[in-house]
């Protein structure tokens, strides 16, 4: 038999399973693995294990190092499982943090005690609190598939608290400072592109993988359909949203959807004297050619542009923000906010523009206060009947 469980107590069992022979000895050796919870669950561990050692990738718990496993998880789970961008934020995260910083302890030897030590160094080291937070969350959902596999009982990042998140006061513009970067921002090839981003708060990615067909510029209506991004190799990486929010139309204002028919119109003509046609499945922002922009190239022409303005400085991403903070204060409904966004929930948009809710929760109580007034004075100027 290739391989057996053993029940150890109530949720405990352990799993016995053949690793081949002993090029020396000729005999069959054996290793086993301790699995916490169902019969179901320590029968499923099997199978993964049986698969591993058939496919030769099954690892040693007592002997493997976290960068073994790190570098194997990568290999078998995270490249095939996972979008591209988000594994090659993976990567960057093991590779250049945790197998530094915790690579040489075995898998089964690391401790809460070794993580909370690594989250304080790096802290001191200069890192945010959310880079740290990410640092975690790589190696809890790391760990959390070796306990999947059998490799681990529990995953010990369980048992380490994140570091807690400082508040950071969130840098938006109001419309003078929009007006200001727009009125610099024309005579450049990237004015079409920022003033789309500032009017709808659209993401960066979603902006760059816009075609026309995802615009109706008559009934001012923009589709938000998919995502384009550049990997670290040059591939370039169509993707649809993440969640079914993501998808979702926006309502283009008059005046964006009149820079968006003037953009078109020259692209058409820039087009056509290299002799290519303008089609629909074209991208809306675009090279001369219609290949796509590179997200860094347009992120750099923002930054130099904020700069020459001599305005506060804030992120390209941040005009997503100001958008979203400006449609607050005028009064507009957090749900259609949401939508325009493309949040999974109403508590996301809530939380993430906590900073305009004092403002608008004055205003309300300004207004509901103004309705009583309204009455009393109208009581007041009444006649008292005799």
């Amino acid at each position: 038999m290739r391989g057996h469980i053993v029940k150890r107590s109530k949720d405990s069992y352990s799993i016995k399973i053949s690793i081949g022979k002993d090029p020396t000895s000729g005999k069959y050796k054996y290793q086993w693995v301790s699995v916490k919870g169902t019969k179901r669950d320590a029968e499923k561990c099997l199978s993964e294990l049986l698969h591993q050692v058939d496919n030769g990738t099954f690892m040693k718990p007592g002997k493997t190092t976290l960068a073994e496993y790190l570098e194997r998880w990568l290999r078998d789970y995270v490249w095939p499982n996972l979008a591209p961008r988000t594994a090659e934020g993976y990567e960057h995260i093991i590779r250049r943090h945790l197998i530094p910083g915790l690579g040489n302890i075995t898998l089964i030897g690391l401790k809460p005690e070794h993580l909370q030590r690594y989250q304080s160094e790096k802290l001191s080291g200069g890192l945010s609190t959310q880079t740290v937070r990410h640092h975690r969350m790589a190696l809890h959902r790391a760990l959390q598939t070796a306990v999947e596999w059998g490799l681990l009982a529990r995953n010990p990042v369980d048992a380490v608290r994140p570091p807690r998140v400082q508040g950071v006061e969130m840098q938006t513009w109001d419309e003078n400072d929009i007006a200001t970067f727009l009125e610099a921002a024309r005579p450049t090839p990237y004015f079409a592109l920022f003033h789309t981003a500032l009017f709808t708060g659209m993401r960066r990615s979603e902006l760059l993988g816009l075609r026309w067909c995802d615009l109706d510029l008559l009934l001012c209506k923009a589709y938000v359909t998919r995502s384009l991004h550049v990997l670290k190799g040059g591939q370039v990486l169509i993707r649809q949203p993440k969640t079914a929010k993501g998808k979702r139309m926006i309502d283009l204002s008059p005046l964006a959807a009149s820079v968006l028919r003037e953009h078109r119109e020259k692209q058409a003509l820039d087009r056509a004297m290299l002799g290519i046609p303008l089609r629909d499945d074209d991208l809306v922002f675009s090279d001369l050619e219609g290949k796509p922009l590179l997200p860094n190239t347009v992120t750099h022409a923002w930054i130099k542009l904020v700069r020459r303005t001599g305005i506060k400085p804030i992120r390209l991403h941040d005009a997503r923000h100001s958008h979203a903070s400006i449609m607050l204060k005028q009064g507009a409904h957090p749900k259609v906010v949401q939508e325009r966004l493309g949040h999974a929930s109403i508590q996301i948009t809530l939380d993430i523009y906590s900073h305009v809710t004092p403002g608008l929760q004055e205003a309300a109580a300004a207004r509901f206060d103004q309705a009583f007034i309204t009455r009393y004075n109208e009581r007041e100027k009444t006649p008292a009947k005799e």
